[in-house]
């Protein structure tokens, strides 16, 4: 039962997530990106501390051992919020999420560029695939394939590939940091960090006090992505991370029913044509690597024998 677990954690996870995306965007009409930024971050931070309380593990998820890797942990992941928030005030829900989706192909790419990651011929071949799926999505927001585009919604198309890429930047540079952090102080520190980089947009960026429905969007948004945040980290505890991967795309099927219901956002079909293409190139690596690294276990259990 405790991978059912594990995918049950995930999937609150992933849908906590498309919930507090849906929250930023319904106050984006009213606040920058960096308010949004504090908010989401700031109000995590209960639900954070209450977390680590529960678990014991106050101490440890204040415990540095690299405190510039926290910086640039920081630094990094809160330019890609930033971004997203953005990329979620100028482009629908479902088309913000799907060229999110760029993230884990860039993050293959990335790692064999700058981390040495040995990447077969299959991987590469899906990555490239996924990424022509992600052109599918950006080509009619920005070519004039379907008349001319609005040029809000250019910038959003630009500014959600760019927080993808940074996303993609944070993910390899959290792998070198857990070989000396715990994930209770990744977590904790990201929060704060991103709190601080809100407060510093302030002198760049309108501010605004928010009317009551908006400051509970942005107070919900909060809470809900701290747990988000809090059970993505523990879902790991129940089920390997090959296993849970695959369902980070049920999140195109709730910003789907989310952007419809809520926003009256009816998918395009370059959207749906290209979401699919990437999430099947996403799956298709996902399960390829479960595989290789089954067969690596047997190899490893025969050799023992």
């Amino acid at each position: 039962m405790t991978p059912f677990r594990g995918i049950a954690l995930k999937l609150a996870s992933v849908f906590c997530f498309v919930i507090m995306a849906a929250l930023i965007k319904a106050a984006s009409d009213e606040v920058p990106p960096g308010e949004a930024v504090f908010f989401r971050s700031f109000f995590a931070l209960p639900i954070i501390f209450i977390w680590l309380a529960r678990r014991h593990e106050f101490t440890a998820g204040l415990r540095v051992k690299s405190p510039m890797g926290h910086v640039w942990r920081g630094m990094i992941g809160a330019s890609a919020m930033f971004l997203n928030f953005y990329a979620l005030a100028l482009l629908p829900l479902p088309e913000a999420t799907a060229i999110g989706y760029a993230s884990p192909l860039l993050l293959v790419i990335f790692a064999a560029m700058f981390a040495g990651e040995n990447v077969r011929l299959f991987r590469f071949s899906a990555v490239l695939a996924g990424l022509v799926g992600v052109i599918v999505v950006l080509l009619p927001r920005i070519t004039v394939l379907q008349g001319a585009p609005d040029p809000l919604e250019q910038l959003g198309a630009m500014v959600a590939l760019g927080g993808a890429c940074l996303a993609a930047i944070v993910q390899l540079h959290v792998r070198n940091m857990v070989r000396s952090e715990s994930t209770t102080s990744i977590v904790f520190w990201f929060s704060t960090s991103c709190t601080l980089a809100g407060l510093l947009t302030i002198p760049f960026s309108d501010w605004v006090m928010p009317s009551p429905i908006v400051a509970t969007f942005l107070i919900f948004g909060g809470l809900i992505g701290g747990i988000a945040q809090v059970c993505l980290t523990s879902c790991y505890r129940y089920a390997d991370a090959s296993l849970l991967a695959p369902f980070d795309y049920a999140s195109m099927l709730f910003a789907l029913i989310i952007g419809y219901t809520v926003f009256g956002e009816v998918p395009t079909l370059p959207m749906l044509i290209g979401a699919s293409i990437v999430i099947a190139a996403g799956i298709a690596i996902i399960l390829r690597e479960r595989a290789l690294g089954l067969s690596a276990e047997r190899r490893r259990k025969t050799d023992s024998i």
